[in-house]
């Protein structure tokens, strides 16, 4: 299903152009409550199947098509945010600019969210854990930032 292979390959484009910073980052301090590291590929992954099946409800729902674009240009834009954080955090090593980056990216997450809801109330709660997991990357970002 193309909903979800997209998601799928930004995130997989994204961790194959940061993959060579992980050393560097193994390396880092890290903040209290920082999960292992191979929960993040796994987390990710269900996020992305999740975030493709939201976006699919509302490619097929019943709406106008004025909604529709809407909704799937907000989920297009933070599908870029999304892409750019891992780079901006791994390969730039700028973790103050990614924290800012992340604040934006949960904006747009959550301002889709709210488009998503107009059209197809499932598709809006498919995007929550990625709201969660969001804020609580922003927690571990802006930990990076202030430990290292």
């Amino acid at each position: 299903m193309p909903a979800i292979a997209l998601p799928l390959a930004v995130g997989g484009l994204s961790a194959l152009i940061t993959s060579d910073a992980m050393e560097s980052f193994g390396n880092l301090r890290q903040p209290p409550l920082s999960p292992p590291a191979w929960l993040f590929p796994v987390v990710w992954s269900l996020l992305y199947i999740l975030m493709g099946i939201a976006s699919y409800r509302i490619w097929i729902a019943v709406t106008t098509h004025e909604k529709r674009r809407e909704a799937l240009i907000f989920y297009a834009a933070q599908l870029v945010f999304n892409f750019f954080w891992s780079i901006i955090f791994f390969n730039l090593g700028e973790y103050l600019f990614a924290f800012v980056w992340l604040v934006a990216l949960w904006l747009l997450i959550w301002l889709t969210k709210q488009r998503f809801a107009k059209i197809d109330s499932v598709a809006a709660y498919l995007l929550v854990p990625y709201l969660l997991w969001v804020a609580f990357a922003g927690y571990l970002n802006l930990g990076i930032f202030i430990l290292n």
